[in-house]
């Protein structure tokens, strides 16, 4: 079942995207030679009555694209590709559109999965506030007090729970400084937390606090936990990004193919609407990582048409070409690196 999930969660996550870059490459008019779901060998194909696109299923589900004339000039020299059909041939705004329409899909996935979780689970307070300190714990002997509202970790600032569970992940040592405001005021919190050895020698350090996760349930908690959760994780994703360069957080920190596996395995045994909420969260990923300004991505794709805006004239399709196929070379390294860590950590 694990496997069938993954493929599931994997392929709606890829397909939608695709499907934005698709469904306004079409309306735009640009000649669309392939969409394909999964990478690799082929199992599958069909082609649509009076429609130049041809369909695919491939063997892996860890992608998925769709061709479009413009984006391989070699390729479109061998076609032919009737005038006024190409990427290049396209206005700005359009070409802007088709680029950032497969994110726009991933978010608007997310948003109504979380939405759905809303339904079911409610609508659970985001505001970091002390619920609960365990007698004799590093939090209680330094004075943390229920009704606390943490303000920053390591002089780091959280505004809610997910940032603050952030912060708490990449601690390097038991030291840490709990800004509180209580009854008004800001109070200093020196705690020196308790180490803690887990599975595979994995180090994780206690406090002793649980925060306050009132639930509200109903259709508008529903659509305020929606939108509410999906800015505080697109937030999160972007502290990330800083912290993996910084070094706060390392490459072993990000989770390839395998790691989503397992992820998924866990995930499934904690009910079907865990598994939901995961599909929506992988979605927020796919389009929050397509939007980076790197070569193969979307968002890099979108950087050099606005450089080509700029400049007022078009940029060579041959060098944006090699600029993206270095670009998607670099990703396959770091997927390998990525996939070589997860293989490693199963293993430990």
């Amino acid at each position: 079942m694990t496997l069938i999930y993954f493929i599931l969660i994997l392929g709606i996550t890829v397909m939608i995207h695709e499907t934005g870059h698709f469904i306004f490459a079409k309306k735009a008019g640009v000649y669309v030679y392939e969409y394909s779901i999964g990478m690799g060998p082929r199992l599958f194909k069909w082609k649509r009555k009076n429609d130049e696109t041809e369909y695919s299923i491939r063997l892996l589900p860890i992608g998925g694209y769709v061709q479009l004339a413009g984006e391989d000039v070699e390729e479109d020299d061998k076609s032919s590709i009737p005038k006024g059909k190409r990427l290049q041939e396209k206005s700005f705004l359009q070409n802007l559109m088709i680029m950032i329409a497969g994110v726009l899909f991933n978010f608007l996935l997310a948003i109504t999965i979380l939405f759905i979780v809303g339904l079911f689970n409610g609508y659970a307070n985001t505001k970091p506030i002390v619920d609960e300190v365990t007698v004799d714990s590093p939090a209680y002997v330094v004075g943390l007090q229920k009704g606390d509202v943490i303000k920053s970790v390591n002089n780091h600032f959280v505004n809610n729970i997910d940032k603050l569970m952030l912060e708490l992940t990449i601690l390097k040592d038991e030291n840490v400084t709990l800004v509180v405001n209580r009854d008004g005021k800001d109070i200093i919190l020196n705690i020196v937390a308790e180490k803690i050895i887990g599975e595979k020698d994995t180090v994780s350090y206690r406090c002793g606090f649980a925060l306050n996760q009132e639930i509200t349930k109903g259709f508008l908690p529903a659509i305020k936990y929606a939108f509410t959760k999906f800015f505080s994780l697109i937030e999160q994703m972007v502290f990330i990004i800083g912290y993996l360069f910084t070094g706060k957080l390392s490459l072993s920190n990000l989770s390839g193919p395998v790691g989503i596996y397992n992820i998924v395995g866990e995930t499934s045994k904690l009910g079907f609407i865990n598994l939901v909420y995961l599909l929506g969260y992988l979605s927020l990923n796919v389009g929050f990582v397509n939007i980076l300004p790197f070569p193969a991505f979307d968002g890099g794709r979108v950087f050099l048409l606005v450089i080509e805006k700029i400049r007022g004239k078009k940029n060579n399709p041959k060098v944006e070409n090699v600029i993206n196929t270095v670009g998607f070379a670099l990703l396959m390294i770091l997927m390998i690196i990525v996939t070589a860590n997860d293989i490693g950590n199963i293993f430990k």
